[in-house]
């Protein structure tokens, strides 16, 4: 015997909305040629970007380059980090991407000069519209910028904003825009303390 549909507990408010969704109600947002371009590039990280050794840094870039990634001169990423889409990537100089980072670049991704984003992070720019019936989705750019330090396994939500100099410290989560200079730990990611950096002469600077 098949049961009908379920109903709420006792005193539960039923959902404001019910409805059955199917691939027509619910098209993807994205076009052909992104599908397309996005086939292309899983292969190219697959066949020639993943098995690069470590040291080919330059190679990687050509790779990423050649798909409309912007690029930074001396800009290092690691052959596990995964982008989503690399024409929405800039990398600035001497930036690194370590290794098994996501960037999900549905919208842009903009990386700083000498700013480093650690292992594991995920860099989020694509989220679904929780009231709509079709969860239709929602993207925003996000933002890292120069000398900025992303530690290990922090998740940095769409729309975000790490300003210059700072740090999040290891499996933070970024909702929200981060002021610059300074260190910030937990979920929501807050600030601990001002970023000091030492100079050539071993100075301290803020």
């Amino acid at each position: 015997m098949r049961e009908g549909p379920r109903q709420p507990p006792d005193g539960e408010a039923p959902p404001p909305f019910a409805v059955s969704v199917g691939p027509k109600q619910c098209p993807s947002v994205h076009s052909m040629r992104n599908k397309i371009g996005r086939a292309l590039w899983g292969a190219v990280w697959a066949v020639l970007f993943r098995p690069s050794p470590k040291v080919m840094h330059g190679w990687r870039r050509m790779l990423l380059r050649a798909f409309g990634a912007r690029v930074g001169r001396g800009a290092k990423v690691m052959p596990s980090a995964r982008i989503w889409a690399p024409w929405n990537l800039e990398l600035g100089e001497f930036s690194c991407v370590s290794h098994h980072v996501d960037c999900y670049s549905v919208a842009g991704i903009s990386i700083g000069a000498h700013a480093t984003v650690s292992q594991y992070s995920f860099l989020c720019t694509a989220t679904h519209d929780e009231s709509d019936p079709h969860m239709l989705l929602v993207t925003a750019p996000l933002t890292i910028r120069d000398q900025a330090w992303v530690c290990a396994d922090v998740y940095v939500g769409p729309g975000v904003t790490i300003g210059q100099g700072a740090v999040v410290g290891a499996r933070s989560s970024v909702f929200g825009d981060l002021p610059a200079w300074k260190v910030y730990y937990c979920t929501p990611a807050r600030p601990v303390r001002d970023r000091r950096v030492s100079n050539a002469r071993g100075a301290r600077q803020t």
